[in-house]
């Protein structure tokens, strides 16, 4: 779906600059956008990977164990009997955990491995509550330390790349609390309902 999106955007440009005459502008945009996306990922690379390392050591020392035990209380409600599967709560907390750092990047493959999981525990029809769960908080992570955004900044040129902290937190938390509130309501209507078209 999104390739689409891109085509369709591609295209669309294209003709706007062919129907108004500005192929010329379009060629250069082209040519600009595609020179600031290399600098930009070069500019980011340093703090990705320092946080993304920061994740791997998380896992490799066994602070993941007590990072889930923390976060154990928090995600027991939201994820109901799978919550008693060690393994299962592991790979969320780890999944959280990455969110909380603002670490997209990383916490994509470890919220593949969580939805895994939780499909094993769950079962394979359908979707399942503990897997919707985890993609609405994927999707609306709290963050505690916007590590991705605070570096597409410092890429930029910001003096303060953090100094968005207090809005990233106040935007997230409200997030998240209305995606699983919505969630939650419109499960109400749909009780015995199995969504299985994702």
């Amino acid at each position: 779906m999104i390739s689409w999106l891109w085509v369709g955007m591609l295209v669309l440009s294209v003709l706007c600059g062919l129907l108004t005459g500005r192929m010329d502008a379009v060629s250069a945009a082209a040519t600009a956008g595609a020179a600031e996306a290399v600098t930009l990922l070069l500019g980011i690379t340093g703090i990705m990977a320092l946080w993304s390392g920061m994740m791997e050591l998380v896992s490799a020392s066994g602070l993941a164990r007590h990072i889930e035990r923390i976060l154990h209380p928090v995600l027991r409600p939201l994820f109901g009997k799978t919550s008693h599967d060690a393994e299962a709560m592991q790979t969320v907390s780890a999944n959280v955990t990455a969110n909380l750092l603002g670490l997209s990047n990383a916490a994509t493959p470890i919220g593949l491995r969580a939805a895994d999981r939780l499909y094993a525990v769950c079962g394979r029809r359908g979707a399942p509550d503990a897997v919707l769960t985890l993609m609405v908080l994927n999707a609306s992570s709290i963050q505690i330390i916007p590590s991705t955004v605070a570096a597409v900044r410092a890429g930029y040129g910001a003096v303060a790349p953090f100094d968005i902290m207090p809005a990233i937190w106040g935007a997230s938390l409200l997030s998240v609390a209305a995606a699983l509130l919505t969630a939650r309501a419109l499960r109400r209507f749909f009780p015995d309902r199995e969504i299985t078209d994702i």
